[in-house]
């Protein structure tokens, strides 16, 4: 069991104390343990610290590292960097909280996100409460890495080729999914952790990119800082809207658990040991893609700074399209990372609970169909992120920054005023402002992407 604090609850100490002695037996049938020996998320055990560490890093250094100076240029300096490092460290706070969360109750393990959430909520609340948003988040991402993987392939392409004839994002949106078509087969987290390894390295390379490219370039004459917007009311819509820029970036609680799942424990040895030094790598990974690109971009460029950093920079043109290449293998990782605890859901549901007989057939069937969705959403809508702006305020807020928070409270029940009452309750009251504010841009950026928008043109 997970080591226990002066604040928890009386009741899971002495839920402690009458379990402590019992055996650690495997309780389940045959074909359970055949099931759960087939399913994505249960299927391998044998990871190491530095595979969650690279996983973490894939899951959580998205393309939008490239978007942070333009969302400084909309917060200001004082707003953009209180917001930047309060974000970093509540995040951690939180994911510290979910993998000491993983293993609470002694000879079982919370493998997944909702199981995390029947324990604190019920069967059926922990279900309708945590599905729904991390449904949202994961499918989600996958549309917009869709999108991210198609529009950075185009302007390499256009960087390389500037005299090639004009190919639409659509056909570029389907040479990326078709990576996928194949890469989705891949029956585990260990299996991928190869592409995530790789993905991580590409995080880490373009983002150095980035910020060193821009420091090359130097500071740009007559460099401003205020707000770029023309009205109060643009300056309002544009912060909110680069709140949740910065608040999104830290999404990858949403796979931690499925992540630590990978990971072998023992009584002696719990999984929280090697999997807390994978996140602490993994989150000093995360501060030196995101500190240096999103200051020194806002610091070299003030508010001229375009959406994608990449593009202020324009030149050597070899090494933005090196890049954008960079960001293509990236998204391709973290599509992967995303997409594994959705084929878990709709494989556990098919064989669990419809009762189909667990086969490759049926998990390449399952899988084929996925991507294909998410290819088409993002051919259809590639003004995909500020959809995601809007709805994904109701998930990302609550599943990253306060659910976890929730969670501890109902299962650990720490003494009113205490350090771990008040924080917890700190964090809840910002992600929940984080979670009514930053829909608002998002709605504003959807009104005006929209209006001009022609299908598959």
């Amino acid at each position: 069991m997970g080591t226990q604090y002066s604040d928890d609850a009386k009741s899971t100490v002495d839920l402690k104390s009458q379990t402590e002695d019992t055996p650690n037996v495997d309780l389940r049938t045959a074909e359970q343990k055949a099931i759960d020996d087939w399913l994505p998320i249960t299927s391998s055990r044998n990871a190491k610290w530095y595979y969650a560490a690279f996983h973490n890093v894939t899951a959580m250094v998205g393309a939008g590292v490239l978007s942070l100076p333009y969302a400084m240029s909309n917060l200001g300096w004082g707003p953009g960097v209180v917001i930047l490092i309060l974000s970093w460290v509540i995040t951690l706070y939180t994911l510290w909280q979910m993998v000491e969360m993983h293993e609470m109750v002694p000879g079982k393990r919370f493998d997944r996100y909702h199981e995390l959430g029947q324990e604190a909520f019920g069967e059926k609340l922990g279900l309708y409460i945590v599905v729904p948003q991390q449904l949202i988040c994961e499918v989600g991402v996958n549309i917009v890495y869709m999108v991210t993987g198609g529009t950075s392939l185009k302007k390499v392409h256009e960087t390389v080729c500037e005299d090639c004839k004009k190919i639409k994002t659509t056909y570029f949106i389907m040479i990326f999914a078709s990576v996928h078509f194949v890469l989705s087969h891949l029956p585990n987290f260990n299996s991928i952790s190869g592409v995530s390894l790789a993905a991580a390295v590409m995080s880490l390379t373009y983002s150095t990119i980035a910020w060193a490219a821009s420091v090359s370039k130097g500071m740009q004459e007559n460099v401003q800082y205020g707000y770029p917007g023309k009205n109060p009311s643009e300056t309002t819509f544009n912060f909110f809207n680069a709140l949740g820029d910065v608040a999104f970036a830290y999404a990858g609680h949403n796979v931690v658990l499925e992540i630590q799942a990978t990971i072998p424990s023992t009584p002696e040895k719990p999984s929280k040991g090697p999997m807390w030094r994978g996140v602490v790598v993994a989150y000093i990974v995360v501060a030196l893609c995101y500190f240096p690109v999103a200051l020194i971009g806002y610091y070299m460029f003030g508010n001229e700074v375009a959406d994608n950093i990449l593009i202020s920079l324009r030149r050597p043109k070899w090494l933005i399209a090196s890049a954008n290449m960079f960001v293509v293998i990236h998204v391709i990782g973290s599509y992967q990372i995303y997409a594994m605890p959705v084929f878990d859901m709709i494989e556990t549901l098919l064989v669990k609970k419809l009762n189909f007989k667990p086969s490759r057939i049926l998990r390449f069937i399952t899988r084929t169909i996925y991507v294909a969705f998410t290819m088409f959403v993002a051919i259809t809508f590639p003004f995909f992120g500020g959809l995601l702006g809007f709805f994904g305020g109701f998930a990302f807020a609550p599943t990253t920054y306060f659910l976890p928070c929730i969670m501890w409270l109902a299962i650990y029940k720490p003494k009113k005023f205490s350090l771990s009452w008040c924080t917890n309750w700190i964090c809840i009251f910002l992600g929940l402002c984080l979670m009514i504010l930053s829909p608002i841009g998002g709605l504003r950026n959807i009104i005006k992407q929209a209006s001009t928008y022609k299908f598959y043109n």
